[in-house]
Protein backbone atom coordinates (compact mmCIF):
# COMPACT_ATOMS: atom_id res chain seq x y z
CA UNK A 1 0.00 0.00 0.00
CA UNK A 2 1.58 3.32 -0.98
CA UNK A 3 1.81 5.60 2.12
CA UNK A 4 -0.55 8.58 2.89
CA UNK A 5 0.87 10.22 5.78
CA UNK A 6 4.06 9.83 7.18
CA UNK A 7 5.13 12.20 10.42
CA UNK A 8 8.81 12.40 11.13
CA UNK A 9 10.50 13.22 14.96
CA UNK A 10 7.66 14.98 16.02
CA UNK A 11 8.63 16.10 19.47
CA UNK A 12 6.23 18.64 21.62
CA UNK A 13 7.54 20.38 25.26
CA UNK A 14 5.27 22.23 27.78
CA UNK A 15 7.25 23.98 30.16
CA UNK A 16 9.50 21.46 31.28
CA UNK A 17 7.14 18.59 30.76
CA UNK A 18 7.87 16.40 27.52
CA UNK A 19 4.76 15.25 25.98
CA UNK A 20 5.89 13.93 22.63
CA UNK A 21 9.67 12.90 21.82
CA UNK A 22 10.79 11.94 18.38
CA UNK A 23 7.80 10.36 17.30
CA UNK A 24 7.81 9.15 13.90
CA UNK A 25 4.83 6.85 12.27
CA UNK A 26 3.45 6.50 8.49
CA UNK A 27 0.14 5.48 7.72
CA UNK A 28 -1.09 3.91 4.34
CA UNK A 29 -3.98 4.20 2.10
CA UNK A 30 -7.02 2.64 3.76
CA UNK A 31 -4.63 1.12 6.56
CA UNK A 32 -6.50 1.36 9.95
CA UNK A 33 -3.76 1.85 12.43
CA UNK A 34 -4.76 1.81 16.59
CA UNK A 35 -3.14 4.44 18.76
CA UNK A 36 -2.40 2.70 22.47
CA UNK A 37 -1.11 3.73 25.15
CA UNK A 38 -1.73 5.47 29.21
CA UNK A 39 -3.41 8.47 30.39
CA UNK A 40 -0.81 11.25 29.41
CA UNK A 41 1.02 9.34 26.81
CA UNK A 42 0.37 12.36 24.42
CA UNK A 43 -2.07 10.32 21.92
CA UNK A 44 -4.22 13.00 22.11
CA UNK A 45 -1.61 16.02 21.08
CA UNK A 46 -0.25 13.70 18.38
CA UNK A 47 -3.92 13.67 16.75
CA UNK A 48 -4.36 17.33 17.37
CA UNK A 49 -0.75 18.02 15.52
CA UNK A 50 -1.22 15.62 12.52
CA UNK A 51 -4.47 17.38 11.48
CA UNK A 52 -2.78 20.97 12.18
CA UNK A 53 -4.88 22.20 15.43
CA UNK A 54 -1.20 21.88 16.90
CA UNK A 55 2.19 23.06 16.01
CA UNK A 56 5.20 20.53 17.14
CA UNK A 57 8.62 22.08 18.11
CA UNK A 58 10.29 19.89 15.85
CA UNK A 59 9.51 17.76 13.19
CA UNK A 60 8.10 16.79 9.60
CA UNK A 61 5.09 15.68 8.12
CA UNK A 62 4.37 14.80 4.38
CA UNK A 63 1.16 13.92 3.02
CA UNK A 64 0.94 11.99 -0.26
CA UNK A 65 4.54 13.15 -0.33
CA UNK A 66 4.29 16.87 0.06
CA UNK A 67 5.94 18.30 3.19
CA UNK A 68 3.54 20.89 4.92
CA UNK A 69 3.84 23.58 7.62
CA UNK A 70 1.76 24.31 10.49
CA UNK A 71 -0.73 25.35 10.89
CA UNK A 72 -2.84 24.15 7.53
CA UNK A 73 -6.30 23.14 6.70
CA UNK A 74 -6.68 19.70 7.57
CA UNK A 75 -9.99 19.12 5.56
CA UNK A 76 -8.43 20.61 2.48
CA UNK A 77 -5.80 17.47 2.43
CA UNK A 78 -8.56 14.73 3.27
CA UNK A 79 -7.77 14.91 7.36
CA UNK A 80 -11.10 14.68 9.49
CA UNK A 81 -10.34 14.63 13.62
CA UNK A 82 -13.49 13.31 15.24
CA UNK A 83 -12.59 14.83 18.93
CA UNK A 84 -13.24 12.54 22.77
CA UNK A 85 -15.31 15.08 23.57
CA UNK A 86 -18.03 16.80 21.39
CA UNK A 87 -16.52 19.89 20.05
CA UNK A 88 -20.23 21.81 19.36
CA UNK A 89 -22.02 24.80 20.15
CA UNK A 90 -24.48 24.67 21.96
CA UNK A 91 -26.73 27.36 21.04
CA UNK A 92 -27.35 25.70 17.56
CA UNK A 93 -29.26 22.95 16.85
CA UNK A 94 -28.53 19.86 15.57
CA UNK A 95 -28.30 19.97 11.50
CA UNK A 96 -26.54 23.60 12.25
CA UNK A 97 -23.61 21.53 14.56
CA UNK A 98 -23.55 18.62 11.87
CA UNK A 99 -22.38 21.20 9.01
CA UNK A 100 -20.35 23.87 11.51
CA UNK A 101 -17.93 25.08 8.94
CA UNK A 102 -18.80 22.72 6.50
CA UNK A 103 -22.46 24.63 5.41
CA UNK A 104 -23.80 23.56 2.15
CA UNK A 105 -24.86 26.35 0.16
CA UNK A 106 -27.31 26.58 -3.07
CA UNK A 107 -25.75 26.17 -6.37
CA UNK A 108 -24.99 29.34 -8.47
CA UNK A 109 -25.41 31.90 -5.61
CA UNK A 110 -21.73 32.93 -6.23
CA UNK A 111 -19.50 33.10 -2.87
CA UNK A 112 -21.91 34.69 -0.53
CA UNK A 113 -24.43 32.56 -1.53
CA UNK A 114 -27.53 31.15 0.58
CA UNK A 115 -27.51 28.38 2.71
CA UNK A 116 -28.95 25.34 1.17
CA UNK A 117 -31.11 24.08 4.54
CA UNK A 118 -33.33 21.62 2.76
CA UNK A 119 -30.17 19.69 1.19
CA UNK A 120 -28.23 20.37 5.15
CA UNK A 121 -31.62 18.17 6.25
CA UNK A 122 -31.66 15.49 4.58
CA UNK A 123 -28.25 15.40 4.75
CA UNK A 124 -28.00 15.14 8.34
CA UNK A 125 -31.27 12.79 8.58
CA UNK A 126 -28.81 10.50 6.17
CA UNK A 127 -25.80 10.97 8.30
CA UNK A 128 -27.88 10.10 11.90
CA UNK A 129 -29.65 7.33 10.46
CA UNK A 130 -26.36 5.73 8.96
CA UNK A 131 -25.70 6.06 12.91
CA UNK A 132 -28.91 4.46 14.26
CA UNK A 133 -30.27 7.59 16.36
CA UNK A 134 -33.29 8.97 15.79
CA UNK A 135 -34.19 12.77 17.46
CA UNK A 136 -37.66 13.92 17.09
CA UNK A 137 -36.86 17.16 15.74
CA UNK A 138 -33.40 17.82 14.22
CA UNK A 139 -33.97 21.78 15.08
CA UNK A 140 -33.18 20.93 18.88
CA UNK A 141 -30.54 22.67 20.69
CA UNK A 142 -27.49 20.57 21.21
CA UNK A 143 -26.92 21.86 24.80
CA UNK A 144 -30.22 20.13 25.56
CA UNK A 145 -29.33 16.43 24.68
CA UNK A 146 -27.29 13.78 26.25
CA UNK A 147 -23.34 13.58 26.56
CA UNK A 148 -23.97 10.32 24.12
CA UNK A 149 -26.13 12.01 22.14
CA UNK A 150 -23.98 14.93 21.66
CA UNK A 151 -21.19 12.52 20.96
CA UNK A 152 -22.96 10.67 18.56
CA UNK A 153 -23.74 14.38 16.64
CA UNK A 154 -20.24 15.17 16.56
CA UNK A 155 -19.39 11.54 15.47
CA UNK A 156 -22.19 12.72 12.64
CA UNK A 157 -20.05 16.32 12.44
CA UNK A 158 -17.06 14.51 11.19
CA UNK A 159 -18.74 12.42 8.88
CA UNK A 160 -20.19 14.84 6.95
CA UNK A 161 -17.05 15.83 4.68
CA UNK A 162 -15.14 13.18 2.89
CA UNK A 163 -12.00 11.90 4.17
CA UNK A 164 -9.17 10.21 2.86
CA UNK A 165 -7.15 9.73 6.63
CA UNK A 166 -9.97 9.90 9.82
CA UNK A 167 -8.41 10.42 12.98
CA UNK A 168 -10.78 9.05 15.52
CA UNK A 169 -9.75 9.93 19.43
CA UNK A 170 -11.40 7.82 21.72
CA UNK A 171 -15.27 9.31 21.34
CA UNK A 172 -16.18 5.86 22.59
CA UNK A 173 -15.74 6.67 25.97
CA UNK A 174 -18.91 8.81 26.11
CA UNK A 175 -21.32 5.73 24.29
CA UNK A 176 -23.07 2.74 25.25
CA UNK A 177 -22.04 -0.32 24.44
CA UNK A 178 -24.26 -0.52 21.29
CA UNK A 179 -23.15 2.61 19.83
CA UNK A 180 -19.21 1.60 20.56
CA UNK A 181 -19.80 -1.35 18.47
CA UNK A 182 -21.60 1.18 15.73
CA UNK A 183 -18.42 3.10 15.93
CA UNK A 184 -16.39 -0.14 15.70
CA UNK A 185 -18.70 -0.73 12.39
CA UNK A 186 -18.37 2.20 10.63
CA UNK A 187 -14.12 2.23 10.74
CA UNK A 188 -14.51 -1.36 8.87
CA UNK A 189 -16.56 0.42 6.33
CA UNK A 190 -14.55 3.38 6.06
CA UNK A 191 -11.52 1.09 5.50
CA UNK A 192 -13.57 -0.80 2.91
CA UNK A 193 -14.20 2.44 1.21
CA UNK A 194 -10.38 3.22 1.08
CA UNK A 195 -10.47 5.43 4.10
CA UNK A 196 -7.78 5.47 6.15
CA UNK A 197 -8.25 5.49 10.20
CA UNK A 198 -5.73 6.29 12.89
CA UNK A 199 -7.63 5.44 15.78
CA UNK A 200 -7.10 6.17 19.45
CA UNK A 201 -9.11 3.87 22.49
CA UNK A 202 -8.36 2.85 25.66
CA UNK A 203 -9.78 -0.45 25.10
CA UNK A 204 -7.91 -2.80 23.68
CA UNK A 205 -10.59 -5.43 22.34
CA UNK A 206 -11.72 -2.66 19.92
CA UNK A 207 -8.08 -1.84 18.92
CA UNK A 208 -7.68 -5.49 18.06
CA UNK A 209 -11.83 -5.77 16.51
CA UNK A 210 -10.53 -3.24 13.90
CA UNK A 211 -6.68 -2.49 13.67
CA UNK A 212 -4.25 -3.66 11.24
CA UNK A 213 -1.33 -2.26 13.26
CA UNK A 214 -1.49 -1.16 17.03
CA UNK A 215 1.50 1.73 17.88
CA UNK A 216 2.12 2.47 22.03
CA UNK A 217 3.23 5.50 22.81
CA UNK A 218 4.87 5.90 26.17
CA UNK A 219 5.96 8.78 27.94
CA UNK A 220 5.66 10.26 24.39
CA UNK A 221 7.96 7.96 22.69
CA UNK A 222 6.79 4.94 20.19
CA UNK A 223 7.32 2.05 22.46
CA UNK A 224 6.13 -0.52 19.70
CA UNK A 225 4.65 -0.42 16.32
CA UNK A 226 3.04 -4.03 16.04
CA UNK A 227 0.90 -5.59 13.41
CA UNK A 228 -2.48 -6.65 14.92
CA UNK A 229 -2.15 -10.36 13.72
CA UNK A 230 1.35 -10.86 15.04
CA UNK A 231 0.79 -9.57 18.92
CA UNK A 232 -1.64 -9.62 22.09
CA UNK A 233 -3.58 -7.78 24.34
CA UNK A 234 -0.37 -8.76 27.13
CA UNK A 235 2.44 -7.71 24.80
CA UNK A 236 0.69 -4.38 24.18
CA UNK A 237 -0.04 -3.71 27.69
CA UNK A 238 3.69 -4.53 28.49
CA UNK A 239 4.71 -2.06 26.04
CA UNK A 240 2.22 0.57 28.01
CA UNK A 241 3.26 0.05 31.34
CA UNK A 242 7.66 -0.80 30.05
CA UNK A 243 7.96 -4.56 30.07
CA UNK A 244 11.54 -4.60 28.96
CA UNK A 245 10.91 -7.65 27.12
CA UNK A 246 7.79 -7.45 24.93
CA UNK A 247 8.59 -9.57 22.27
CA UNK A 248 7.93 -12.87 24.38
CA UNK A 249 4.41 -13.97 23.63
CA UNK A 250 3.23 -14.93 27.01
CA UNK A 251 1.02 -12.50 29.19
CA UNK A 252 2.22 -9.80 31.80
CA UNK A 253 -0.88 -10.66 33.61
CA UNK A 254 -1.19 -13.69 35.22
CA UNK A 255 -5.06 -13.77 36.87
CA UNK A 256 -7.33 -12.87 34.48
CA UNK A 257 -9.56 -11.43 37.20
CA UNK A 258 -7.01 -9.14 38.28
CA UNK A 259 -6.15 -7.69 34.85
CA UNK A 260 -8.24 -4.39 34.91
CA UNK A 261 -6.72 -3.74 38.53
CA UNK A 262 -3.06 -4.45 37.39
CA UNK A 263 -4.00 -1.50 34.35
CA UNK A 264 -5.15 0.72 36.43
CA UNK A 265 -2.82 0.33 39.25
CA UNK A 266 0.34 0.62 36.48
CA UNK A 267 -1.47 3.73 35.14
CA UNK A 268 -0.98 5.43 39.01
CA UNK A 269 2.48 4.25 39.35
CA UNK A 270 3.18 5.71 35.84
CA UNK A 271 1.43 9.15 36.62
CA UNK A 272 3.52 8.93 40.36
CA UNK A 273 6.43 8.55 38.61
CA UNK A 274 5.78 11.00 35.80
CA UNK A 275 5.42 13.28 38.70
CA UNK A 276 8.50 12.45 40.15
CA UNK A 277 10.71 12.75 37.28
CA UNK A 278 9.43 16.16 36.82
CA UNK A 279 10.88 16.78 40.36
CA UNK A 280 14.14 15.42 40.12
CA UNK A 281 15.91 18.42 38.36
CA UNK A 282 15.53 20.05 42.04
CA UNK A 283 16.00 16.50 44.09
CA UNK A 284 18.60 14.79 45.36
CA UNK A 285 19.52 11.26 43.93
CA UNK A 286 17.70 9.69 46.27
CA UNK A 287 14.30 9.49 43.96
CA UNK A 288 16.53 8.08 40.97
CA UNK A 289 17.10 5.47 43.61
CA UNK A 290 13.80 5.04 44.85
CA UNK A 291 12.66 4.52 41.05
CA UNK A 292 15.44 2.50 39.77
CA UNK A 293 14.36 0.30 43.04
CA UNK A 294 11.08 -0.16 41.84
CA UNK A 295 11.69 -0.83 38.34
CA UNK A 296 13.70 -3.31 39.67
CA UNK A 297 10.97 -5.12 41.72
CA UNK A 298 8.30 -4.58 38.96
CA UNK A 299 10.44 -6.56 36.55
CA UNK A 300 11.38 -9.46 39.53
CA UNK A 301 7.87 -9.80 39.84
CA UNK A 302 6.70 -9.69 36.05
CA UNK A 303 9.74 -12.44 35.25
CA UNK A 304 8.63 -14.65 37.81
CA UNK A 305 5.16 -14.65 36.64
CA UNK A 306 5.98 -15.19 32.88
CA UNK A 307 8.20 -18.19 34.62
CA UNK A 308 5.02 -19.61 36.11
CA UNK A 309 3.06 -18.88 32.94
CA UNK A 310 5.54 -20.82 30.73
CA UNK A 311 5.68 -23.92 33.20
CA UNK A 312 2.00 -24.38 33.60
CA UNK A 313 1.36 -23.69 29.60
CA UNK A 314 4.24 -26.83 28.92
CA UNK A 315 2.58 -28.75 31.91
CA UNK A 316 -0.91 -28.35 29.66
CA UNK A 317 0.88 -28.95 26.93
CA UNK A 318 2.67 -32.10 27.85
CA UNK A 319 -0.94 -33.57 29.55
CA UNK A 320 -2.59 -33.16 25.89
CA UNK A 321 0.43 -34.99 24.23
CA UNK A 322 0.23 -37.72 27.24
CA UNK A 323 -3.93 -37.74 26.76
CA UNK A 324 -3.60 -38.32 22.69
CA UNK A 325 -0.84 -41.10 23.04
CA UNK A 326 -3.29 -42.71 25.55
CA UNK A 327 -6.18 -42.43 23.83
CA UNK A 328 -4.46 -44.00 20.91
CA UNK A 329 -2.94 -47.09 22.94
CA UNK A 330 -6.27 -47.86 24.31
CA UNK A 331 -7.85 -47.23 20.80
CA UNK A 332 -5.40 -48.81 18.48
CA UNK A 333 -3.99 -51.67 21.18
CA UNK A 334 -6.62 -52.39 23.73
CA UNK A 335 -10.08 -52.18 22.62
CA UNK A 336 -8.72 -54.33 19.26
CA UNK A 337 -7.31 -56.86 21.53
CA UNK A 338 -10.74 -57.23 23.12
CA UNK A 339 -12.65 -57.58 19.94
CA UNK A 340 -10.51 -60.54 19.10
CA UNK A 341 -11.01 -61.80 22.19
CA UNK A 342 -14.89 -61.45 21.71
CA UNK A 343 -14.48 -63.07 17.54
CA UNK A 344 -12.25 -65.94 19.35
CA UNK A 345 -15.30 -66.22 22.21
CA UNK A 346 -17.73 -66.47 19.61
CA UNK A 347 -16.04 -69.39 17.56
CA UNK A 348 -15.66 -71.31 20.55
CA UNK A 349 -19.55 -70.77 21.11
CA UNK A 350 -20.17 -72.12 17.62
CA UNK A 351 -18.50 -74.79 17.98
CA UNK A 352 -20.25 -75.90 21.35
CA UNK A 353 -23.57 -75.17 20.07
CA UNK A 354 -24.88 -78.68 21.53
CA UNK A 355 -23.86 -77.33 24.94
CA UNK A 356 -26.52 -74.48 25.70
CA UNK A 357 -25.19 -73.53 29.24
CA UNK A 358 -21.58 -72.89 27.87
CA UNK A 359 -22.96 -70.78 25.15
CA UNK A 360 -25.27 -69.19 27.56
CA UNK A 361 -21.73 -68.15 29.30
CA UNK A 362 -19.88 -67.52 26.09
CA UNK A 363 -22.69 -64.73 25.84
CA UNK A 364 -22.30 -62.72 28.81
CA UNK A 365 -18.84 -62.59 28.62
CA UNK A 366 -18.71 -61.30 25.13
CA UNK A 367 -21.78 -58.91 26.22
CA UNK A 368 -19.21 -57.79 29.03
CA UNK A 369 -16.40 -57.15 26.45
CA UNK A 370 -18.75 -55.32 24.12
CA UNK A 371 -19.84 -52.90 27.41
CA UNK A 372 -15.75 -52.85 28.14
CA UNK A 373 -15.33 -51.26 24.27
CA UNK A 374 -17.97 -48.99 24.52
CA UNK A 375 -16.56 -48.04 28.13
CA UNK A 376 -13.17 -47.65 26.76
CA UNK A 377 -14.18 -45.53 23.28
CA UNK A 378 -16.04 -43.04 25.95
CA UNK A 379 -12.95 -42.46 28.08
CA UNK A 380 -10.33 -42.57 24.60
CA UNK A 381 -13.25 -39.78 23.30
CA UNK A 382 -12.70 -37.68 26.78
CA UNK A 383 -8.99 -37.98 26.60
CA UNK A 384 -8.96 -36.93 23.11
CA UNK A 385 -11.91 -36.55 20.96
CA UNK A 386 -11.20 -38.47 17.62
CA UNK A 387 -12.75 -35.86 15.39
CA UNK A 388 -11.05 -32.65 16.23
CA UNK A 389 -7.99 -33.42 14.36
CA UNK A 390 -9.74 -34.07 11.25
CA UNK A 391 -13.28 -32.27 11.40
CA UNK A 392 -12.17 -29.46 13.81
CA UNK A 393 -13.57 -28.04 16.81
CA UNK A 394 -17.29 -27.96 15.72
CA UNK A 395 -17.63 -31.49 14.91
CA UNK A 396 -15.68 -32.49 18.47
CA UNK A 397 -18.25 -30.40 20.35
CA UNK A 398 -20.75 -31.10 18.17
CA UNK A 399 -20.26 -35.24 19.10
CA UNK A 400 -19.05 -34.99 22.40
CA UNK A 401 -22.29 -32.99 23.95
CA UNK A 402 -24.57 -35.78 22.01
CA UNK A 403 -22.75 -38.58 23.94
CA UNK A 404 -22.56 -36.75 27.10
CA UNK A 405 -26.53 -35.65 27.17
CA UNK A 406 -27.10 -39.74 26.80
CA UNK A 407 -24.64 -40.26 29.33
CA UNK A 408 -26.30 -38.25 31.78
CA UNK A 409 -29.58 -37.42 30.96
CA UNK A 410 -29.95 -33.80 30.76
CA UNK A 411 -30.41 -31.80 27.71
CA UNK A 412 -28.20 -29.80 25.48
CA UNK A 413 -28.58 -27.08 23.06
CA UNK A 414 -25.41 -26.57 20.93
CA UNK A 415 -25.49 -23.33 18.63
CA UNK A 416 -22.19 -22.89 16.63
CA UNK A 417 -21.63 -19.80 14.78
CA UNK A 418 -22.65 -19.43 10.66
CA UNK A 419 -19.31 -20.25 9.21
CA UNK A 420 -17.46 -21.41 12.05
CA UNK A 421 -14.23 -21.92 11.41
CA UNK A 422 -10.90 -23.78 12.31
CA UNK A 423 -8.87 -22.59 14.87
CA UNK A 424 -4.85 -23.24 15.75
CA UNK A 425 -4.88 -26.54 17.60
CA UNK A 426 -3.82 -25.18 20.91
CA UNK A 427 -6.85 -22.85 20.99
CA UNK A 428 -9.55 -25.51 19.38
CA UNK A 429 -7.93 -28.25 22.75
CA UNK A 430 -8.48 -25.31 25.02
CA UNK A 431 -11.95 -24.45 23.96
CA UNK A 432 -12.92 -28.07 24.16
CA UNK A 433 -11.23 -28.84 27.43
CA UNK A 434 -13.20 -25.33 28.70
CA UNK A 435 -16.45 -27.26 27.29
CA UNK A 436 -15.53 -30.48 29.40
CA UNK A 437 -15.03 -29.30 32.07
CA UNK A 438 -18.27 -26.95 32.58
CA UNK A 439 -20.26 -29.58 31.65
CA UNK A 440 -18.80 -32.47 34.18
CA UNK A 441 -19.24 -29.26 36.82
CA UNK A 442 -23.18 -28.80 35.76
CA UNK A 443 -23.63 -32.74 36.42
CA UNK A 444 -21.41 -33.05 39.40
CA UNK A 445 -22.80 -29.73 40.76
CA UNK A 446 -25.76 -28.31 38.92
CA UNK A 447 -28.72 -30.58 39.67
CA UNK A 448 -29.54 -29.30 35.84
CA UNK A 449 -31.38 -30.96 33.62
CA UNK A 450 -31.06 -28.58 30.51
CA UNK A 451 -27.75 -26.82 29.24
CA UNK A 452 -27.21 -24.33 26.52
CA UNK A 453 -23.89 -23.72 24.86
CA UNK A 454 -23.22 -20.96 22.24
CA UNK A 455 -20.24 -20.11 20.33
CA UNK A 456 -20.40 -16.84 18.17
CA UNK A 457 -18.00 -14.78 17.24
CA UNK A 458 -17.82 -11.38 19.22
CA UNK A 459 -15.24 -9.62 16.76
CA UNK A 460 -13.20 -10.68 14.04
CA UNK A 461 -10.64 -11.75 16.75
CA UNK A 462 -12.57 -12.33 19.65
CA UNK A 463 -14.62 -15.63 20.14
CA UNK A 464 -17.20 -15.94 22.98
CA UNK A 465 -18.36 -19.30 24.35
CA UNK A 466 -21.73 -18.76 26.58
CA UNK A 467 -22.90 -21.75 28.50
CA UNK A 468 -26.05 -21.41 30.63
CA UNK A 469 -27.68 -24.12 33.11
CA UNK A 470 -31.02 -24.34 34.61
CA UNK A 471 -29.26 -25.52 37.97
CA UNK A 472 -28.94 -24.34 41.22
CA UNK A 473 -26.29 -21.65 40.48
CA UNK A 474 -23.49 -20.43 42.20
CA UNK A 475 -23.69 -19.66 46.27
CA UNK A 476 -23.86 -16.22 47.32
CA UNK A 477 -20.64 -16.60 49.49
CA UNK A 478 -18.65 -18.07 46.19
CA UNK A 479 -14.98 -17.54 45.85
CA UNK A 480 -13.10 -18.69 43.24
CA UNK A 481 -9.36 -18.18 44.75
CA UNK A 482 -11.03 -20.48 47.60
CA UNK A 483 -11.98 -23.35 45.52
CA UNK A 484 -8.58 -25.47 45.41
CA UNK A 485 -8.10 -25.53 49.12
CA UNK A 486 -11.70 -27.62 49.07
CA UNK A 487 -10.52 -29.59 46.56
CA UNK A 488 -12.31 -28.38 43.26
CA UNK A 489 -10.59 -27.28 40.48
CA UNK A 490 -12.75 -27.33 37.67
CA UNK A 491 -13.98 -23.52 37.24
CA UNK A 492 -10.32 -22.90 38.44
CA UNK A 493 -8.96 -25.11 35.72
CA UNK A 494 -11.17 -23.30 33.49
CA UNK A 495 -10.07 -19.67 34.83
CA UNK A 496 -6.25 -20.56 34.32
CA UNK A 497 -7.02 -21.71 30.51
CA UNK A 498 -8.63 -18.65 29.78
CA UNK A 499 -5.89 -16.61 31.30
CA UNK A 500 -3.09 -18.54 29.53
CA UNK A 501 -5.27 -17.77 26.46
CA UNK A 502 -5.17 -13.83 27.21
CA UNK A 503 -8.87 -14.18 27.37
CA UNK A 504 -11.83 -13.15 30.04
CA UNK A 505 -13.64 -15.21 32.32
CA UNK A 506 -17.26 -14.02 33.94
CA UNK A 507 -19.51 -16.04 35.97
CA UNK A 508 -23.22 -15.25 36.92
CA UNK A 509 -26.19 -16.09 38.29
CA UNK A 510 -29.45 -15.91 36.00
CA UNK A 511 -32.25 -14.29 37.22
CA UNK A 512 -34.65 -17.51 36.52
CA UNK A 513 -31.74 -19.38 37.90
CA UNK A 514 -28.60 -21.88 37.10
CA UNK A 515 -25.57 -20.56 36.16
CA UNK A 516 -24.57 -18.33 33.44
CA UNK A 517 -20.81 -18.84 32.03
CA UNK A 518 -19.02 -16.36 29.77
CA UNK A 519 -15.60 -16.59 28.28
CA UNK A 520 -14.12 -14.45 25.56
CA UNK A 521 -10.76 -15.94 24.05
CA UNK A 522 -8.88 -13.67 21.47
CA UNK A 523 -7.92 -15.64 17.65
CA UNK A 524 -6.14 -15.09 14.68
CA UNK A 525 -8.71 -12.57 12.03
CA UNK A 526 -11.09 -14.11 10.27
CA UNK A 527 -13.49 -12.82 7.60
CA UNK A 528 -16.17 -10.61 8.51
CA UNK A 529 -18.64 -11.44 11.28
CA UNK A 530 -22.29 -12.34 10.06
Amino acid sequence: MDTFLKATNLSKRFGVLQVLNGVTLDISAGEVVGLAGNSGAGKTLLMRILTGLESPDQGQLLINGRSLSWPFDARKLGLCLIHSEPMLADQFDITSNIFLGQEIRQPNWGRGSLLDQHQMLQEARRLLQRLEIEFPSLEEKVGNLSSEARQLISLAQGMASPAVLRLVDDPAALLSTPYQAKLLSLIEEWQAEGTAVLVNSQNLDHLFAVTDRIIVLRQGRVAANLRTDETNREEIVAAMVGAEDRQQRTPVIWALDSYYRAKRQAETLFHNQLLLQQDLAVRDSVNQQLLAQLAEQVQALDSANLALQDAQRRLLMERELERKHLARELHDETIQDLLGVNYQLEEIASMASDNEPLVAELDDVRETIRQLVTNIRGICGDLRPPTIDSLGLGAALTSYTRSWSERTGIAVNLTLAKNFSRFPEPIELSIFRIVQESLNNIWKHAHANQVHITLAYASRRMLRITISDNGVGLADDFDLSALSASGHFGLLGISERVALMGGRLSLSNEKQGGLLLIVEIPHPRTGPVI
